[in-house]
C-alpha cells in the first residue's frame, strides 16, 4: 500500500481526509497535488493512496481499468481502519476523493461506521450524456455528512440536471464552483485559474468541517 502524506496540522492533526484518486489519474496527479496543498492550507491533513490497479500501473506503466467496486471498497475500508487505528480519538476522520474516488468514498460511508464525513471533488452523478444512469441511490443510506464540490460545467452533473433528484440530494451538501469543469478548469473569460477554483473548494471543505463536524 502506497501512502502519500501532506501535513497540514503538525504531528497531531485535528482533521484528516483520506483522499482517493479518480479513475484515470494517480494519487500524485497535478490536480491531487494542488488539492492536497490547498486543503493543508485550510488545516486539513490529507492521506492519499492508490487502488490496486493504479499501483500495478505505477509498477509496469500499463494502463488498466479500475478494479471492480467490491475490491475498491475493500481496499478503501482497510485503509480507513488502519488510519483510524493510528489516530484514535485525536482527529476527525473524513474520506473523499476525485470523481470515482469520491464516489467510492460515498458508497463506503453508506455501508459502515467510523467515518466522520465525506468530501467529494467532482462527483460523477451520471456518465456524460447518460442522464438515465444516476449514481445517487445510496445517498439516503449515508451514515455521516457529505459535501460535494462540483463545477457548473461538469459533464458528470450540471446544475440544470439536478432537477428531479431533489430527494436524493437532501442528504448531501452540494456546492457549485462557477464555470468549473470536471477538473475545476474555469472558462478563460472568468480570469480565474484551476488553482483558484481548487482553493475555493478547499475553503468550502473547511466550512463544511467547521459547520457539520466540529461540534
Amino acid at each position: 500500500m502506497r501512502l502519500i502524506k501532506i501535513k497540514g496540522c503538525g504531528d497531531r492533526p485535528k482533521v484528516v481526509l483520506v483522499l482517493a484518486h479518480g479513475a484515470g489519474a494517480p494519487a500524485d496527479s497535478p490536480f491531487m497535488e494542488t488539492l492536497a496543498r490547498a486543503l493543508g492550507q485550510q488545516g486539513i491533513d490529507t492521506v492519499r493512496f492508490e487502488f490496486p490497479y493504479m499501483q500495478k500501473r505505477r509498477l509496469d506503466g500499463k494502463k488498466r481499468p479500475p478494479d471492480r467496486q467490491p475490491a475498491l471498497l475493500q481496499h478503501f475500508s482497510l485503509l480507513v481502519d488502519e488510519i483510524r487505528g493510528e489516530l484514535g480519538d485525536r482527529a476527525r476522520l473524513l474520506i473523499g476523493g476525485k470523481s470515482m474516488g469520491g464516489r467510492m468514498a460515498s458508497i463506503l460511508a453508506s455501508q459502515r461506521e467510523g467515518i466522520d464525513g465525506v468530501a467529494c471533488f467532482g462527483f460523477p452523478f451520471h456518465p456524460p450524456g447518460k442522464l438515465d444512469r444516476w449514481r445517487t441511490g445510496h445517498f439516503h443510506e449515508l451514515k455521516s455528512p457529505m459535501l460535494v464540490l462540483q463545477g457548473t460545467r461538469d459533464p458528470f452533473g450540471k446544475p440544470a440536471e439536478m432537477a428531479g433528484h431533489e430527494k436524493e440530494l437532501e442528504f448531501v451538501n452540494l456546492r457549485w464552483l462557477e464555470g468549473g469543469n470536471h477538473d475545476f478548469q474555469p472558462l478563460k473569460s472568468q480570469q480565474l485559474t484551476q488553482s483558484d477554483l481548487i482553493d475555493r473548494a478547499a475553503r468550502e471543505t473547511r466550512l463544511f468541517v467547521d459547520e457539520c463536524l466540529m461540534v
